[in-house]
């Protein structure tokens, strides 16, 4: 007897069905982590250097003037204007430096963070650099009428370490990300399903001298 399609797949689902619970949770442990380690491996690594520039009050200014204006200017650090500037310094074009440099600023201390992310170090370094001397230049321009002057408080260093994670992070995380998965796979699963094959039980009705035997005995 040849089995047809729908037998060989429901023999296929029974072994399935079949396994252990344990043995699903770890294959997905062992897929989520073969993922991570293959993202790890695949992805370069990406480097980021950091330079800061300080906003330092004139005469006629206040310190919380300078602290208002340090967080203007890092919104302004990625705009065109200043990037279109710093992309001679840098030598890159402005769409790179728009998705390589990220500023930041602190509420309490009037001083913008210049951070460049690149696969070469050296690059990230120019980068962050670049923009930072290209902000301070654009702050000098307009220092009459915000009485506010940037400084540069310290140049970016070539980094030693990549700030990406490196492929043993990645292939713990997926392996977390894949027993995660698989356990709320388990516990979603249907429980006590019966097959469709399964013969359905019957209600037994006792039949009448047993009712009558029933009736005697009270």
């Amino acid at each position: 007897m040849i089995d047809t399609p729908p037998r060989r797949r429901r023999l296929s689902l029974d072994r399935v069905r079949g396994l252990p619970p344990w043995s699903v949770l770890a294959a997905c442990v062992f897929a989520g982590g073969l993922l991570g380690g293959a993202y790890g491996v695949l992805t370069p690594p990406a480097y980021t250097a950091t330079s800061y520039v300080v906003a330092v009050p004139t005469e006629r200014s206040t310190p919380d003037a300078a602290l208002g204006f340090a967080q203007a200017y890092g919104r302004v650090a990625t705009q065109l204007a200043v990037l279109g500037d710093a992309q001679a310094w840098a030598g890159v074009p402005v769409r790179t430096l728009q998705r390589s440099v990220r500023t930041a600023t602190s509420p309490d201390a009037p001083m913008v963070a210049v951070s460049a992310t690149s696969e070469h170090p050296g690059l990230a370094v120019d980068m962050a650099n670049a923009v930072s001397r290209a902000l301070t230049r654009h702050a000098d321009d307009s220092r009459s009428s915000t009485r506010v002057r940037l400084v540069q408080f310290s140049r970016a260093v070539e980094p030693s370490e990549p700030a990406s994670a490196s492929s043993g992070v990645t292939t713990l995380v997926g392996a977390s990300a894949g027993g995660l998965l698989g356990g709320l796979a388990l516990l979603a699963r249907p429980r006590g399903a019966g097959r469709d094959d399964d013969p359905v039980p019957t209600a037994s009705v006792p039949g009448p001298a047993a009712a009558a035997d029933a009736r005697g005995q009270r």
